[in-house]
């Protein structure tokens, strides 16, 4: 699917326009407010957005929030860098940008989405995704380089 994607409510939009995404509002969130991104350098985030599909989300004109998917719109989808600015959180947009994010046309039918969490599995878990259990824990790998941005 190559035509963009856009979803309005009320004064806010969720869009995965490129054209839309506001990458020093991305930047400064990874590097400067999220636990799993801290000191990620702006070419890092640049290059992921350029290969991901990626869901602003916006209150009027201005990025308020955004989403990544890694994905090869076949069978499996990686959820990434999720966040809502702190003073637009409370008004349920986390919950309407999961709704929006797992309706996209280009991710239905896969066989297996992923994502990586410290403190949102409540939010989560409410669009069906689970912890993963013993059996499927055994199965995963991963290679994880903690100083990736030191």
């Amino acid at each position: 699917m190559s035509k963009n994607y856009e979803v309005k409510k009320d004064n806010y939009y969720i869009s995965t326009n490129p054209a839309l995404i506001n990458i020093d509002v991305i930047y400064n969130y990874l590097a400067n407010e999220s636990y799993w991104a801290t000191n990620i350098p702006k070419e890092i985030v640049i290059k992921s957005i350029a290969n991901s599909l990626c869901f602003g989300l916006f209150c009027e004109h201005q990025q308020i929030g955004f989403a990544r998917v890694v994905t090869d719109k076949a069978t499996f989808a990686y959820l990434a860098d999720v966040f809502v600015l702190n003073e637009y959180r409370g008004n349920g947009l986390s919950k309407w940008l999961m709704e929006i994010l797992q309706a996209h046309p280009d991710l239905q039918g896969l066989r297996r989405w992923m994502l990586a969490t410290k403190d949102a599995h409540g939010l989560y878990e409410q669009f069906g995704w689970t912890v993963l259990d013993e059996e499927t824990r055994k199965r995963f790998m991963q290679k994880h380089n903690k100083n990736a941005y030191l």
